[in-house]
């Protein structure tokens, strides 16, 4: 029998606020990162993930202040993203309270750096965070600085690559559908799911509990990570959990 499916809730940080845009443009502000963390701690989310959307950009990582704060009230487990550029970053991560950290621009940069943080710190605390924009049918390209730098990097192979460096989860995020409400990039999700062996985070494009009880049913994902729903108040968690237990899917209660 297939686990139930994870919700996770994503908070994009950007210095003390959290923000939301669309493909990743356009960010507006949408609430403060401890405040929502707790609303959504209370109404059941299954785990949370912070990024800081700034970090690889200005090279520098002000997240870890607000992963402490959320650690001494949230008691699900916690992501970080954003700025982890070295084995430190990811030990002071881990310290400040976060479970597991999202490495994207980095491990781009230097694939080897995923093969030394599984090592040494172990698979199940490392997610690869992959920001893919479709190029052509059926291909698509890894962003990074929070889809602001073009790599060349194929999102396909990379996955794989980054799997056998010792990545223990993929988030994939799509940049076409982030922010839309449309829906999901199920072709991408599906063929990153192809790929790899370890669990896949769905992200980009969840605008009603349609969209993810839909995505769930393929079979192709382990956890969805949601942002613009649960941030404007137009299904909040125990209404999509409602809705996917209605539809045959098992969640965590």
């Amino acid at each position: 029998m297939k686990p139930p499916v994870r919700i996770i809730a994503r908070l994009d940080i950007k210095g003390s606020n959290v923000v939301k845009g669309v493909h990743l443009e356009g960010l507006r502000i949408v609430g403060k990162p401890g405040e929502l963390a707790r609303r959504y701690y209370e109404e059941g989310i299954d785990e949370i993930i912070y990024m800081d959307i700034v970090a690889s950009l200005y090279g520098r990582n002000n997240i870890l202040t607000v992963v402490e704060e959320a650690a001494r009230d949230v008691f699900v487990p916690l992501t970080v993203g954003g700025g982890i550029r070295s084995l430190d970053d990811i030990v002071a991560a881990l310290r400040s309270g976060a479970d597991k950290v999202a490495i994207n621009t980095a491990a781009i940069a230097r694939p080897s750096f995923l093969k030394e943080a599984a090592e040494t710190l172990g698979s199940q605390c490392i997610v690869l965070s992959v920001e893919a924009k479709r190029r052509a049918p059926g291909k698509w390209e890894a962003l990074t600085d929070n889809g602001r730098e073009t790599t060349g990097v194929d999102v396909l192979d990379w996955v794989v690559e980054a799997e056998r460096l010792g990545a223990g989860e993929v988030l994939i995020t799509s940049v076409d559908q982030e922010g839309t409400k449309a829906g999901f990039d199920a072709e991408l999700i599906d063929a990153v799911h192809g790929r790899v062996r370890v669990p896949v985070i769905a992200c980009g494009g969840a605008g009603t509990p349609g969209h993810v009880s839909a995505l769930v049913e393929t079979g192709t994902i382990d956890a969805v990570a949601c942002a613009s729903m649960f941030h404007y108040g137009t299904c909040p968690v125990p209404t999509l959990k409602n809705h996917l237990v209605q539809h045959g899917i098992a969640v965590r209660t």
